[in-house]
């Protein structure tokens, strides 16, 4: 694993190198060819020395902590070449405007390695991450349908005799509105966002727990367990970034014309996905009543709004046959 101590070290040794390398053009004098030479591979030596430690930190990394690693230590190679690129370009050259442009690269290099000691230290800590951002776009969903509205139960509400028609409009009044995009639900519709409303609210409880129960998990995470510990963590993750899907699809479905099929669909995943969690999470010798009972909570509503969605399945046919009789 990442040991921060010496992420420390290796973060101040390459941008101490970096200030070194573009002090170089700020001395007053052209550096020579041969000190051009050795500051570059002075500091390519330093890069090669972090990218072995680099690889080492993997080590037991299992795949959500790896990339976390491979995304920050790339981000401090490329910004590296860079670094280097002009630090070469710039000899010989009289371009001011380039050497105003250093200080500005060279800062690049310095928020790359300060951005090292963000990394996540284990693999828990990693996973724990990954889920947070799966709860910040639940919350995203939950903010969209509380934007949801109903539509007006008097359409002449909406004009008065001073309000111009649509032949009388401008072709400037015609840009596309908030209302135009179909946010305006009937009282049918509203009640399956509601529904919908409580399924996200209770998810969210859910995978908060999901996340306190794993955090609590950390000197459960050994170097002698063969990676079966991380394993049952990523699988985890896994199976809420799913579930994570599946809110999405009921949000997007929510907009009318609701696509009640794909939510019951949606449904039926989450509820099998949940399942596979808390069997997952009841194989951990650790406590996890909240947690189970987080689930439970969120079971209920989901059997609530499959039997609502159930029901007007079933009105929305009688009616259609009730049309169909009339037409004969």
């Amino acid at each position: 694993m990442i040991l921060y101590a010496t992420l420390c070290w290796v973060r101040l040794v390459i941008a101490s190198s970096a200030c070194l390398t573009a002090g170089m053009l700020w001395n007053g004098e052209s550096p020579q060819a041969k000190e051009v030479e050795e500051n570059v591979n002075s500091y390519f030596n330093v890069l090669q020395g972090f990218l072995l430690l680099s690889h080492g930190s993997t080590v037991g990394a299992g795949p959500t902590l790896s990339s976390s690693i491979h995304e920050s230590v790339k981000h401090v190679v490329d910004c590296s070449f860079r670094l280097m690129k002009e630090h070469v370009s710039l000899y010989g050259s009289h371009n001011k405007e380039k050497k105003l442009s250093m200080p500005q690269i060279v800062g690049a290099v310095w928020e790359a390695c300060s951005a090292l000691k963000k990394v996540p230290p284990t693999n828990v800590t990693a996973i724990g991450r990954a889920m947070t951002q799966v709860a910040v776009s639940m919350k995203d969903v939950l903010r969209e349908i509380n934007e949801l509205k109903p539509a007006s139960s008097n359409p002449g509400d909406e004009t008065s005799d001073n309000t111009p028609s649509k032949a009388e409009s401008k072709p400037e009044d015609d840009d596309i509105s908030d209302d135009d995009l179909g946010s305006d639900l009937s009282p049918e519709e509203m009640k399956v966002a509601q529904l919908a409303h409580g399924v996200v609210s209770e998810t969210l409880v859910v995978i908060k727990e999901l996340i306190r129960t794993i955090t609590g998990m950390l000197k459960l995470e050994t170097p002698d367990d063969n990676g079966k510990f991380v394993g049952s963590l990523e699988k985890l993750l896994k199976m809420c970034q799913g579930v994570g899907a599946e809110i999405d699809e009921i949000g997007a479905c929510l907009y009318p014309p609701q696509e009640i099929d794909a939510i019951k669909l949606a449904l039926e995943k989450m509820s099998s996905r949940i399942n596979e969690i808390q069997q997952e999470v009841e194989s951990f010798p650790t406590s996890s009543e909240p947690f189970l009972e987080a689930c439970s909570g969120l079971r209920t509503v989901l059997k609530q709004m499959e039997a609502q969605l159930n029901c007007l399945s079933a009105t929305e046919l009688t009616t259609k046959m009730q049309n169909v009789a009339v037409i004969n």
